[in-house]
């Protein structure tokens, strides 16, 4: 497999919490904590990718690195594809993981499982997802569902991204937000326009879908934590602490 770089876009301007990268969880701040899962993985090196000093900053002051990006990006995949541009212009890496950088409690082994999809050369994105086992979560809009067939043990073609109620006898599985691209995946991506079914759902990955991408999902067993709130912060250090 062609060597990988993990990038972890992050920028200061949450709207529910503000700073969010930098919140402090039992003395690191968050970015770090996500940081260190990452390289935890042991799949290639991890570096943040924002358009905040004052990250960079702290990702440094912890041994970690940084690069500096627009501040005007739409989402993080712009955002790692401006990043991985300025790191490697010779086109070394084969592979980026964009992982989000608020979730602390991320599994280093979920990170890697998002590579295993990339085995197969049809496969252009990969992604993770967990059968959903709290019924609530069936009929939560702020949940997303994928649907597919199990094309191998643990492993879905994606079908549709919904944020629609999951219906039938399932199994269901609640999308996590991690992607393993191919670079020319990554790439092509950020250079398309955005489609209506993106538009109608707020899901970007349905843009490479209705691009005739291919989406694979690597299943695994639980859901990180995703910070959005003081509630999941105070949550996350709960979780952290032991």
């Amino acid at each position: 497999m062609p060597d990988t770089i993990i990038l972890i876009p992050a920028r200061m301007a949450s709207t529910r919490l503000p700073g969010k990268p930098l919140a402090d969880i039992n003395g690191l701040p968050m970015i770090v904590h996500v940081l260190r899962r990452a390289e935890s993985a042991g799949i290639g090196e991890a570096v943040v990718a924002t358009d905040s000093e004052a990250i960079q900053a702290a990702v440094e002051k912890a041994g970690g690195r940084a690069v500096m990006t627009r501040s005007d990006h739409a989402s993080g995949s712009d955002r790692i594809y401006e990043a991985l541009e300025a790191l490697d212009p010779e086109h070394r890496y084969g592979i980026v993981v964009n992982v989000q950088g608020d979730l602390p409690t991320i599994d280093p082994a979920a990170i890697r499982a998002a590579l295993g999809p990339l085995a197969d050369l049809a496969v252009d994105i990969a992604t993770l997802a967990a059968v959903i086992t709290d019924p609530a979560e069936r009929t939560n809009p702020n949940v997303v569902k994928v649907t597919g067939a199990m094309v191998a043990p643990g492993r879905l073609h994606a079908a549709t991204f919904t944020r629609a109620d999951a219906t039938g006898a399932g199994p269901h599985y609640h999308h996590i937000g991690l992607y393993a691209y191919r670079r020319a995946a990554l790439e092509r991506f950020v250079k398309l326009p955005p489609s209506a079914n993106e538009q109608r759902e707020r899901l970007e990955q349905l843009r490479a879908m209705d691009a005739g991408m291919r989406i694979d999902v690597a299943v695994v067993k639980s859901v990180p934590l995703g910070v959005d709130t003081p509630e999941e912060l105070a949550k996350a250090r709960q979780m952290l602490a032991n």
